[in-house]
Parts: structure tokens; C-alpha cells; sequence
């Protein structure tokens, strides 16, 4: 809208990276509580007045937004509220319902005075609360029943403005290559191999799990396994993969995505893994959430060419489907 310079949207700091592939905005790293992240994301503001929302609000209206922009000039503080219905009670005792307001955000401030009133150890839990505190006025607006606030499952079946989930499948690939090491542990799909020698990595050079993790990653469009667990960190020294892959499932859900299925092809001249397939198959299935019939992996040699070929190492190659989970469901 022609009316707003800037949108910035407040994340923890691993979401950040995420966040920006999905829209161009401004994005900015959360603190420990919601006034922190409010006063880092303040310090980008640098217009007359700003308007903050809590995400939790998806059903925000045009019309109500409108309604607060033009009250601007009424007070410091435009408040969208609604009115309360049923019977309250305090400490035991009834209270007046017509003397109180249920209070929603979005709420538009004068930038200079909600800085100015967030500069205390005082915790407020809404804008306006912290622009009275500095003896200013608050003008309330009539709010919308449309915009509430997702706090519990349950609320979501109050969600009005949300379509169902998308039916798209998301593909993503991924390869790993690791060189053989002696006097190593062998983990392939984290099932270990009996032979006396395993991968030359930072971590415990589990090939086919690195391979399936870039893959579920460039589904979700969340980057790659370097950028999550870079080899230049001593965190993920001798780490173990299968941990790395429950991380990595746990954050595609967290995005709102589920596994479909997954495929994978492992070319290996040795050791040879006809014995180990169907233990990898079901690792795998326990990790990634799914059933085991969804779960495919291949193995074959390189007809001893190339590297592969020397029994140097060994190369995979992984497939992973996702979808979009339906929020309705959970």
C-alpha cells in the first residue's frame, strides 16, 4: 500500500535466511521478549508513525487497517478493539463488562514516543499500554472478529481468511561424495558398516544421510547442508548425522511441510550393501517420520569407473518429495 514505507518483519535468527527467500522486506533478529524485538525493529523505523501487528494475527482486514490510519490524527496510539460479551470475573468478584475492551493489534504510534516509551525494564505487553504509560492519549477504533489471534490449536477453526493448503508437490536433489579413510567407522542411511574403514569428514561423513538432507532442504527452499552445519564449525566435529537429520526434519515441519517420500541411488564399488538395505530403509523411516514403503534406496557401482570405480569412495545421490501440511489437520 502506498500508505506504509517499509514492512519489517522480527524472526529469531535462524529464520532469518529462510525468511528472505520467500519475500524482498525488511527483516530484522528478534530479542528474548516481545519489546526487544520490537525495539530492534524500531531502530529501522524512521517514519512519523508506525504500525505493529503480532504475526499471530493472519486475518487482519483491509477495512480495519483503513480505519485506523484515519484516526491518526485523534491520538499517539490508534487501537482497534472489540467489546466484551461474556461475564467476567476478578479476584471472585464480577466486573463491569461495558467498563472494559478486548485490545487487537495492528496499533499505529508516533515512531518518536514508542521509542521513547520502551526505554524502561517495564514490560508491556501492547503498544498502547506503553504509550500511556508516558501520560499520552490512546484512541480506540472498532476492531474485527476476523483478526484473532492464534494462541492454540483450538483457534485455528476460528481462522476465516486462510485457504486450505496448496496440493503442490516439492522436489528437491541432493549429492554427496566422501572419500574412504582407514581406522573409521562406516555409517551409511546411520546404520553401521562392518568393514575398517569409514569417511573422510568433519563429521561422521555419513554420505547418504548428507545426500537426503541437501535434498529435503532444497525442497523447502532453505538453503543447503553448509549453510546449516557448516564444516568450519567445531559443534559439528565427529557429528552425528542421523541427529543433524532429525534437526533438519523438525525445522521442515516447523516451515509447514511434510515428507511425502523419498529416493535414493548409493554408487558404490564396496562395500557392498545388499545386507544393509533393509535396516537403512527403516532408519530412515523412523528419522524422517514416514512409512518404510516411502522410503527407496538404490545401490549400484560405477561399472569401476572414476573414483567410485577405484573404491576411492563413494557418491549419492538423493530425491525428497514434500508437501504442504494442512493446517486444518493438526
Amino acid at each position: 500500500s502506498a500508505a506504509f514505507h517499509d514492512i519489517i518483519v522480527v524472526s529469531t535468527q535462524e529464520e532469518l535466511a529462510a525468511m528472505r527467500n520467500f519475500a524482498s522486506y525488511t527483516y530484522v533478529q528478534g530479542g528474548k521478549s516481545r519489546q526487544a524485538s520490537l525495539n530492534n525493529a524500531l531502530q529501522e523505523v524512521n517514519t512519523e508513525y508506525v504500525m505493529v501487528s503480532d504475526i499471530a494475527r493472519c486475518c487482519v482486514t483491509t477495512d480495519m487497517i483503513q480505519r485506523i490510519l484515519n484516526a491518526k490524527e485523534e491520538a499517539s496510539c490508534i487501537v482497534p478493539v472489540l467489546p466484551v460479551t461474556d461475564t467476567l470475573y476478578l479476584d471472585g468478584n464480577p466486573i463491569d463488562r461495558e467498563k472494559t475492551k478486548i485490545i487487537q493489534t495492528p496499533q499505529l504510534s508516533r515512531t518518536t514516543l514508542l521509542k521513547k516509551a520502551l526505554q524502561t525494564e517495564t514490560l508491556f505487553t501492547d503498544d498502547s499500554s506503553a504509550i500511556a504509560s508516558l501520560g499520552e492519549q490512546v484512541h480506540f477504533v472498532q476492531g474485527s472478529t476476523k483478526a484473532h489471534k492464534l494462541t492454540t490449536v483450538e483457534d485455528l477453526q476460528k481462522v476465516t481468511c486462510l485457504k486450505e493448503a496448496s496440493h503442490r508437490t516439492l522436489t528437491g536433489f541432493g549429492i554427496d561424495i566422501h572419500p574412504f579413510e582407514e581406522g573409521k567407522q562406516m555409517f551409511l542411511c546411520g546404520v553401521p558398516i562392518e568393514v575398517d574403514y569409514g569417511f573422510k569428514a568433519h563429521s561422521d561423513g555419513d554420505v547418504a544421510i548428507h545426500a537426503l538432507i541437501d535434498a529435503l532442504l532444497g525442497a523447502a527452499g532453505l538453503g543447503d547442508i553448509g549453510e546449516l552445519y557448516p564444516d568450519t564449525e567445531d559443534t559439528y566435529a565427529g557429528a552425528d548425522s542421523k541427529v543433524l537429520l532429525r534437526d533438519t526434519v523438525k525445522r521442515i515441519e516447523t516451515y509447514g511441510f511434510t515428507i511425502g517420500n523419498i529416493d535414493m541411488t548409493i554408487m558404490a564399488e564396496a562395500p557392498k550393501l545388499l545386507p544393509y538395505k533393509n535396516e537403512m530403509k527403516s532408519t530412515l523411516a523412523s528419522l524422517l517420520g514416514i512409512r518404510q514403503n516411502f522410503v527407496n534406496i538404490k545401490a549400484t557401482t560405477s561399472e569401476k569407473l572414476g573414483f567410485v570405480g577405484r573404491k576411492e569412495g563413494v557418491t549419492v545421490h538423493a530425491i525428497a518429495n514434500l508437501t504442504y501440511t494442512n493446517w486444518k489437520e493438526l
